[in-house]
C-alpha cells in the first residue's frame, strides 16, 4: 500500500479524518446496560461499527475446586469474536490475538474488581465481538466494566478505555479501522476516572516523547468522555431514561 496516498486520505488539510470526524472526536458510541436475563449481569456496546455483547456470571464456585484461592476470588475473561464479525470469516477456534486481548481485558479490570471480598469463587466474563471495526479491545473492556457493575460486583470504580494514536504525523482520539491499519502509531488506554488510575496502556507504533505524553492526555480525555456513557447507561436502566 503506498504510505503517503493512504496517510493523505486518513487526514486532510483541514484536520478532518476519513471518517469526517476532527482529531479529538470520538465516534459514537451507544452502551446499553443489561439485555441478557441468564446471566447475572450484562451489557452491550457499539463503538463506531464495534458491536460486542458482554455477560457476567458470578461470583460462583470454581471447578475444578483446586483452581480456586483461599484469600479471593480470581476473574476470568474469555473474549471472542464470531465468524461474521469481519469481512473474511474468521475460524471460530480462539485465535493467538483473542488469547492476548482476553488475558489483557482481564489484567485492565482487576485493578477495578474487589475480588478479595469473595474468596474461593470465580467472576466470569464472556464478551462476543459481533461486529469489528477496529478498538475492540477498547470497546469490550468498557462493556465489561458496565455487565460487571450491572451484575453487582463490588469495584473501586469502573474501568473505560479508547485509543488515542497517531496519523499523518498528528496525535488523534479512538483510532478506527482505516486508521488502525494505515495510520502511525496506536495506543489503547483504560482508565479509572474516579481513582485517576491508567490499568490499561499499550502502543504499537513510534512516539516521540512529546507524542507519547500527548496521546496519554488525549487518552485519558476521552476515556473520561466513555466513563459518563456507562454511568448513563446504569442509571438508565435502574432509574430509567432521560432523569437526569
Amino acid at each position: 500500500m503506498g504510505g503517503r496516498d493512504a496517510t493523505m486520505v486518513l487526514l486532510d488539510e483541514n484536520g478532518i479524518r476519513c471518517d469526517g470526524r476532527k482529531v479529538d472526536e470520538p465516534r459514537r458510541i451507544m452502551i446499553r446496560a443489561g439485555g441478557l436475563k441468564n446471566a447475572d449481569g450484562s451489557a452491550y456496546i457499539e463503538f463506531g461499527d464495534n458491536k460486542i455483547l458482554v455477560g457476567v456470571f458470578g461470583p460462583r464456585d470454581v471447578h475444578p475446586k483446586h483452581m480456586s484461592d483461599t484469600d479471593t476470588g480470581i476473574l476470568r475473561v474469555r473474549y471472542h469474536m464470531e465468524p461474521f464479525s469481519v469481512g473474511e470469516r474468521k475460524n471460530p477456534a480462539p485465535s493467538r490475538r483473542e488469547i492476548e486481548i482476553s488475558k489483557v481485558i482481564k489484567e485492565a479490570l482487576e485493578p477495578a474488581v474487589m475480588l478479595d471480598k469473595f474468596p474461593r469463587t470465580a467472576v466470569d466474563v464472556f464478551i462476543e465481538v459481533l461486529q469489528a471495526d477496529g478498538g475492540t479491545r477498547c470497546a469490550a473492556l468498557t462493556a465489561a466494566s458496565v455487565a460487571l457493575a450491572d451484575a453487582g460486583i463490588p469495584m473501586r470504580d469502573m474501568v473505560a478505555a479508547i485509543a488515542a494514536g497517531k496519523v499523518a504525523d498528528t496525535v488523534i482520539l479512538d483510532v478506527n479501522n482505516e486508521e488502525d491499519q494505515a495510520g502511525q502509531a496506536d495506543m489503547p488506554i483504560g482508565y479509572m476516572p474516579s481513582l485517576k488510575k491508567i490499568t490499561l496502556l499499550q502502543l504499537d507504533g513510534v512516539l516521540t516523547p512529546e507524542e507519547y505524553k500527548k496521546c496519554v492526555d488525549v487518552g485519558v480525555k476521552g476515556c473520561e468522555l466513555v466513563y459518563e456513557l456507562q454511568k448513563k447507561a446504569l442509571h438508565d436502566k435502574y432509574f430509567g431514561k432521560g432523569d437526569d
